[in-house]
């Protein structure tokens, strides 16, 4: 199922999502976590992308499990397998970092997005506020690395 489509590898298809919905994630719940007067209109953003992400995070961890192990079965030896294995863990890190963000990112919604007798006390939201930006950052800089170590491992290090 993450192997191929048409031939294509999976994870070529969708490390691109990844790419993008981690760091719109990270960027909408931090807007939404520091700007109150914003929050009726990055709700619906905020939840989406709070589940979206993970999800594309995921897929491209295990499409990108898929792919090394065929490249092994194919005979790929050499230094190129430990530059993998790197961008591997950093892919799983983003992928949990992604993930608590997205459950933090959920949770804030829920209890600030309207505030129909369900909201947190002030410091309640501060405190929540800084977990979303904390894991923000974590997840904006792990899928900096991922990413990063991806194309140095396609393309080589330019020099």
């Amino acid at each position: 199922m993450f192997d191929q489509v048409n031939g294509l590898p999976v994870h070529a298809l969708v490390l691109h999502a990844a790419v993008v919905l981690v760091p719109l994630l990270a960027l909408v719940s931090v807007v939404y976590a520091v700007v109150p007067k914003w929050r009726p209109h990055l709700g619906w953003a905020a939840a989406l992308l709070a589940i979206a992400a993970p999800l594309t995070a995921w897929v491209a961890v295990e499409s990108g499990e898929q792919l090394y192990n065929r490249l092994v079965k194919q005979g790929m030896q050499g230094p190129i397998l430990g530059i993998l294995a790197n961008h591997m863990d950093f892919g799983r890190l983003t992928m949990w970092f992604t993930a608590a963000l997205g459950v933090a990112t959920l949770v804030m919604v829920f209890f600030t997005l309207g505030r129909s007798g369900r909201g947190l006390p002030r410091p309640a939201e501060m405190v929540l506020a800084i977990v979303v930006v904390v894991l923000a950052a974590v997840a904006g800089y792990y899928v900096f690395r991922t990413g990063d170590s991806g194309a140095h491992a396609v393309w080589g290090s330019g020099s």
